[in-house]
């Protein structure tokens, strides 16, 4: 009895530790699993793109050498009651006409890069309201680009293989 409560809070500690998902960010082979750009979360399956609640929005596709693109999450609607909120995300830049991954993203405060695959993705789970990117476009080339990945709301409540929309000229 005495070695059960020994490992109790062991089992415990695993099972939380197991199920709390990367709150520093998706690590660099979210890029190149079988699923790539969904989270490892067990058994949790990305929810239906209809019921996306989180856009993703550029500033720009198309691009010259070096020149930065804003790319912005935020939620849709905002319920009266309570704001709309996400705890991660994870982001690739892709080239619009090969596809492979193209550019980098500028680090800044809650983010975290992955350049070996031009992503950046959360760098803590606190409830987020929206987030502010900035990618860079490589030095030598111009083209088009476009913004895909996932938003997470919870462990459990994720939107992955969202392709990010072109903000309209006023």
């Amino acid at each position: 009895a005495s070695v059960q409560l020994l490992l109790l809070p062991l089992l415990l500690l695993q099972l939380f530790a197991g199920s709390a998902g990367f709150p520093d960010g998706a690590p660099a082979d979210t890029c190149v699993k079988q699923r790539a750009n969904q989270p490892n979360h067990g058994k949790a399956r990305s929810q239906p793109a209809h019921t996306n609640p989180f856009e993703v929005v550029a500033s720009a596709q198309s691009f010259h050498p070096g020149q930065e693109v804003s790319v912005v999450i935020y939620a849709l609607e905002q319920q009266a009651a309570k704001q709309q909120t996400f705890r991660g995300f994870f982001l690739q830049a892709r080239d619009a006409n090969s596809n492979e991954w193209i550019g980098e993203w500028v680090q800044s405060e809650n983010t975290k890069t992955i350049p070996e695959c031009s992503a950046i993705t959360h760098s803590d789970n606190r409830d987020k309201l929206g987030a502010k990117l900035i990618w860079k476009a490589p030095q030598n080339k111009r083209g088009n680009v476009y913004f895909t990945g996932t938003v997470l709301q919870d462990y459990g409540n994720f939107w992955s293989e969202i392709v990010g929309k072109v903000q309209a000229d006023p």
